[in-house]
């Protein structure tokens, strides 16, 4: 472990796996998510992995005092607006930045959803970028990079490889997790 974050993760018997490899830019979907908690155990492995990145999270997060402190730990506000919607905003970022990861939950809320928002694929279909699929498994006390897809010709294709590695993966709330189904 080589941040202090890390070392909070470790002393709660957390281990993280898996690198970057050295990509620059990515949509990183992180998955299960079952519980508020999981955006903090998220920022700090995402901090000792040692990426530049940027959570997504729904504008009504964003509400004053909760907006400054959601700024600080690297939350940008998204909203469905014809013309500004989340992939344009995330596009425009991608373009801006040299090197940046956007965090996205694909299930969307805590609440058990088996139809996920399919933005994160158009999201990395328009900037052109991999999808970085990585797990919190609370049973295996685990925050993992597990697959770097590259080809985003085709959502059923993506979306099968991800519903592989998700298949075992354990949330905080389990019954609160399902996988993507079309």
């Amino acid at each position: 472990m080589r941040t202090f974050a890390g070392k909070i993760l470790k002393s709660m018997g957390w281990r993280i796996r898996g690198d970057y490899h050295g990509l620059k830019k990515s949509i990183t979907i992180f998955a299960p998510h079952t519980a508020h908690i999981d955006y903090f155990y998220g920022k700090l492995g995402f901090t000792e992995i040692g990426v530049n990145f940027k959570i997504l999270t729904k504008k009504e997060m964003f509400f004053f005092p909760m907006n400054i402190v959601m700024r600080r730990l690297g939350s940008v506000p998204v909203r469905g607006v014809k013309g500004q919607n989340a992939i344009y905003q995330v596009v425009e970022m991608f373009e801006e930045k040299e090197e940046l990861h956007i965090i996205i939950s694909p299930e969307g809320w805590i609440k058990r959803t088996d139809r996920w928002n399919k933005g994160f694929f158009y999201m990395a279909q328009k900037a052109k970028v991999p999808i970085v699929v990585t797990t919190l498994d609370y049973g295996k006390k685990e925050m993992a990079v597990k697959k770097i897809i590259h080809d985003t010709s085709d959502f059923n294709t993506v979306i099968k490889q991800i519903n592989e590695i998700y298949q075992d993966a354990k949330g905080k709330n389990p019954d609160q997790f399902a996988l993507h189904v079309d």
